[in-house]
């Protein structure tokens, strides 16, 4: 089968990887990503968020099956040119990924089929109501409308102190966007609940915890996330209880999306969040987490190929996945997030790094003269696979070693102590 991706990054190349396995693999990409260059028959290389000149790269091919990964590319209407150049698409349309370049769709979705787990919440578009509802609400959550890359969330108590502060960040954004979302402050354990949808069925992947902060002890300023694990069908901090109505949730939205006419055919990331009032919602996102892909691909007992397949055929397969555990660190370059050291060289043992038991993502990095350089985001993904979070952590964290040049990693994601600490955080919320 001719399969076609787009997108270039580490949860790219995780994807192609599998895909490869049994497949004639193509790929388009904003930059050469080495590892996926060499897993694919052909490539190419185009602005992956123009939908044209997607189109445009790939004309007078032919493929079976197309999958558009990355937020952008999906917001672009990247799956919807390939569906009309005659391949059958496993990722969602431009109108279905709404979901997730439009918050306010997204909540009014959930407020008009009584979905449940929505937070208080308000759409504004004046500083004076922001205020209004800022007052009203307390601690919050500012959110902007659209992509933000996990980095456009700002939240009371870690980056604002003052109400002052809040509404002229509420207003930076209405300047910007026209309008903002501001949400009451949600207090918990988050986690990501990922799902294949066929328009009308799911199945779930296992849950994955992502860290968002740069710094060790869930510290320092949002990135597009730092490193993340999984144990099995629960997190340690998860009850079943907190499972059942998260895949309730995202059972239901799939529902709704159907009922409105606009299904959604992809992969489905619902940000969860459990709170002393149960589970609640924080965000949906219309493709793969990154890094939350790496942790669950490697899990994946079935072809996703078979799987990506009969999503785009309507005839949802129920893919098996292992119960062991995984942990993704993510190596990123010296300065990130705030002045991030660009085209700078990286060199990988690739010896060392199989021997650890590792394995390593290729992320924002680009190849030129042999080189592998850093764009400023962040670079590879290092995963550990064992039976094991201890095990896990400890393969994770020897194959970040093997990764030389000026670069960085939290060593802490994964580690006993860190989730030690979210455990009786947990245990303190529920009382």
């Amino acid at each position: 089968m001719k399969v076609l991706i787009v997108g270039n990054g580490a949860r790219e190349h995780a994807i192609a990887e599998k895909l490869a396995q049994d497949c004639e693999l193509s790929s388009v990409m904003s930059k050469k990503n080495p590892a996926i260059a060499q897993l694919s028959k052909d490539y190419w290389i185009c602005d992956t968020e123009d939908a044209e000149a997607v189109g445009k790269a790939i004309a007078g091919r032919e493929f079976d099956l197309g999958f558009a990964s990355p937020d952008a590319s999906l917001a672009a209407g990247v799956s919807d040119v390939l569906a009309r150049s005659g391949m059958l698409v496993a990722s969602p349309t431009k109108a279905a990924a709404r979901i997730e370049w439009d918050k306010s769709f997204m909540r009014s979705l959930l407020e008009r089929h009584k979905i449940s787990g929505s937070p208080l919440h308000e759409v504004v578009n004046a500083a004076e109501d922001a205020r209004r509802v800022i007052r009203d609400f307390g601690a919050v959550a500012v959110k902007p409308l659209g992509l933000t890359g996990g980095k456009g969330v700002k939240v009371s108590g870690d980056h604002f102190h003052e109400i002052d502060e809040k509404v002229a960040y509420a207003q930076s954004l209405i300047e910007k966007d026209g309008s903002v979302l501001i949400e009451e402050k949600l207090v918990g354990e988050e986690f990501t609940f990922q799902c294949f949808s066929d328009g009308s069925r799911i199945a779930v992947m296992p849950p994955v915890q992502d860290h968002k902060r740069a710094y060790e002890g869930d510290l320092g300023p949002n990135t597009g996330g730092m490193g993340s694990y999984s144990s099995g069908k629960r997190l340690p901090f998860m009850e079943e209880a907190d499972r059942e109505e998260a895949q309730k949730i995202l059972q239901s939205v799939v529902h709704a999306m159907k009922k409105d006419g606009n299904p959604f055919r992809g992969v489905l990331y619902g940000q969860f969040i459990i709170t002393a009032n149960g589970v609640k919602i924080i965000e949906f996102n219309a493709r793969f987490g990154d890094p939350e892909a790496m942790n669950v691909i490697s899990l994946l007992q079935d072809s996703l190929t078979d799987v990506f397949l009969s999503i785009a055929e309507g005839q949802l397969s129920r893919p098996a996945f292992s119960d062991d555990c995984t942990v993704v660190k993510y190596m990123v370059p010296e300065g990130y997030p705030g002045k991030p050291l660009k085209d700078a060289a990286v060199s990988i043992d690739a010896a060392g790094v199989e021997g650890s038991g590792a394995k390593v993502y290729y992320a924002s990095v680009y190849e030129q003269g042999g080189k592998i350089l850093t764009t400023g985001s962040r670079a590879f993904g290092v995963l550990g696979r064992a039976a094991s979070l201890d095990a896990a952590e400890r393969i994770a964290e020897k194959g970040c070693s093997f990764i030389k040049g000026p670069v960085w990693h939290r060593s802490d994601i994964g580690t006993s102590a860190l989730i030690g600490k979210k455990l009786e955080r947990m245990h303190s919320i529920r009382g």
